[in-house]
């Protein structure tokens, strides 16, 4: 019974990898590379044929953007926001303080825009 969920582990575990690769728009070769394992490993991986390593998952965390936690389904993403929402979240975290603030300045004009309808 463990090989079992440990199969289905692994191939949730590859299709939460998949996803988050393609949502950046990232390719299987460029996401090898800078894991330093042949693309067919990473192919392994996302089919959930082949084991992670935990530092190599760290890296994938590091590189999409995402918690480790997040990609083993241990918890969900950021109180459930839409991917596009929690990737612009994730974005705005790198920015400077200034940089930040000038962000919320730019969607309180466009939340402002867009209930008189100017949209």
């Amino acid at each position: 019974m463990t090989d079992l969920n440990d199969e289905t582990a692994r191939r949730s575990l590859g299709e939460r990898l998949r996803e988050a690769r393609e949502y950046l728009g990232l390719k299987q070769d460029e996401v090898a590379a800078y894991l330093k394992l042949p693309r067919t490993a990473l192919t392994g991986i996302e089919s959930g044929q082949r084991k992670v390593e935990a530092i190599e998952l760290t890296r994938l965390a590091r590189l999409y953007r995402q918690s480790v936690g997040y990609l083993t389904g241990e918890e969900e993403q950021a109180r459930d926001l839409p991917p596009d929402v929690a990737h612009l979240a994730r974005q705005a975290a790198d920015l400077s303080q200034d940089d930040r603030q000038e962000l919320a300045r730019f969607a309180d004009y466009l939340r402002t825009r867009a209930k008189s309808g100017q949209a």
